[in-house]
């Protein structure tokens, strides 16, 4: 539930000796990775991309071929990695690095990542996720506009038994509500601290570490920054999170709802759009008739969000899973997830929570999302609201949504988010807006590529006899 307020820097801080970190700025091209490598002993690099699922693949390319690597980049078997867009009889992709996300693993001081983008045949990959992401924030930045994304990904840590059955893996956090509970965070706080010390040796400025609304869970957060560089670190985040967990014989999961009790994992977005150092959305809190400190340009991209929220949630809660989180409801007595399309001031039952002046809080976006996608989608939907002045409606910051019955919503104008991932999928099949942000490749939109696989994953699940329903059915007909 942290806010992602604090500006970050490019400096590396070493949090204790045990990190061999230096105090020097992380490379930002070719020749400061090559520097870098050379001075602090880096033997491996993982050449990393994702796939729709945001799946990190990588090979291990061994120093001594590291200018191979910044040069040429290195080949995969595209079908082979996952949801990419490619069939077995296509050519290999080619995974180029961005020396800007060069990323030194802290628990192993001799091997760093580098985030790539896809190529085919010598040609961006339009099926790349980052790549589409990259493509989204060019066309923004022709229009004026930079975006600076915070996330905030929360994780349970859980023990899975042989007969797949899993628990928490802290055994005495069983409060009905824990949330900030200093007792459970004192207990894994050898496992937080280590994260939250790399996170700030990394240079991402950890400003607050919490325990979570649910049982288990628990919320890091780092610095905002640019929407690229902070979507390639909410990728190393959950790999980095569920590395050291297993190190101890744990699993960290960002799965959006693990326990159907229990409150779910969010990701929460926060956006802000600038222009030659200033933010476009924010304005004097006493000169906005709402005290909420936007812009006119800020309710447009409030706007634009609300209009096509239906569609894109389909990208910012991506499985079958996100829409178990979407819910009123959970143990501690609220899900704090959003069920409608709404904004108002710093107020949590809000799907668009506006917590300070000039900034965006999108409480859809859960922790199984693509960030690079999801990103994509919230930036077409707010500009285009900007583009078109689209009126967000009067908020409703001083309403707890929770308590919301449908003659009352319907009283307000208020519409409810799709309560399945297959409802999410239809209404994103129909958004042009969305259809063109995600791009298409030889005459087929990225949509409905992404549409197909989707409906193919929901039907699946719909075709599981779950454990309730035997049940409830098997003795009542």
């Amino acid at each position: 539930m942290g806010s992602a307020i604090v500006h970050s820097t490019n400096k590396i801080v070493q949090p204790s000796s045990s990190l061999a970190l230096s105090l020097k700025p992380l490379p930002l091209t070719a020749d400061d990775v090559r520097s870098y490598v050379a001075e602090h002993g880096i033997e491996y690099l993982f050449a990393q991309f994702v796939d729709m699922h945001g799946k990190p693949s990588a090979k291990l390319v061994p120093a001594h071929h590291l200018d191979d690597l910044l040069d040429a980049g290195v080949g995969f078997a595209g079908f082979a990695a996952g949801e990419i867009g490619q069939r077995p009889s296509d050519p290999d992709i080619c995974a180029l690095p961005d020396p800007a996300s060069f990323t030194p693993l802290p628990w192993r001081p001799n091997v760093a990542r580098i985030a790539c983008d896809l190529y085919v045949k010598g040609e961006p990959w339009p099926y790349c996720p980052r790549t589409i992401l990259r493509r989204a924030l060019e066309r923004a930045s022709a229009l004026g506009y930079e975006l600076k994304i915070g996330i905030e990904l929360e994780y349970f840590l859980v023990r899975r038994w042989p007969d797949g059955s899993i628990e928490l893996a802290d055994s005495l956090d069983t409060l009905e509500q824990p949330c900030y509970d200093m007792r459970a965070l004192s207990r894994n706080i050898d496992f937080v601290s280590e994260v939250a010390s790399y996170l700030t040796a990394l240079g991402w400025d950890n400003y607050a570490t919490d325990h979570e609304d649910g049982n288990g869970q628990f919320e890091q957060n780092f610095a905002f920054d640019y929407a690229l560089t902070t979507c390639d670190r909410a990728i190393f985040f959950r790999y980095m999170v569920q590395m050291l967990a297993q190190a101890r014989g744990m699993i960290a999961t960002f799965m959006p709802k693990p326990f159907s009790h229990l409150t779910g994992n969010g990701a929460h977005i926060h956006l802000s759009l600038w222009r030659d150092g200033v933010n476009l959305l924010a304005a004097d809190p006493a000169s906005d008739p709402h005290g909420m400190g936007l812009s006119a340009t800020g309710y447009h991209c409030v706007g634009g969000l609300k209009h096509h929220a239906q569609a894109y949630i389909a990208l910012t809660a991506p499985t079958v899973t996100s829409y178990k989180r979407l819910v009123l409801g959970s143990r501690s007595g609220s899900a704090w997830a959003p069920v409608y399309v709404s904004y108002g001031h710093d107020n949590r039952t809000q799907m668009l929570r506006i917590p300070g002046p000039g900034r965006i809080e999108d409480r859809t976006v859960d922790g199984s999302c693509n960030p690079y996608l999801a990103t994509t989608a919230i930036l077409a939907a707010g500009l285009d609201g900007i583009e078109r002045e689209l009126d967000p409606g009067d908020p409703t910051s001083e309403l707890n949504l929770h308590d919301l019955d449908d003659a009352g919503r319907a009283e307000l104008g208020i519409e409810l988010l799709p309560s399945n991932l297959l409802d999410a999928t239809r209404n994103l099949e129909g958004d042009e807006v969305l259809r063109r942000a995600l791009g298409s490749h030889g005459g087929k939109d990225y949509v409905d590529y992404f549409v197909s696989v989707k409906r193919r994953e929901w039907r699946e699940a719909h075709e599981q006899i779950t454990p309730w329903e035997i049940n409830r059915y098997l003795q009542l007909y």
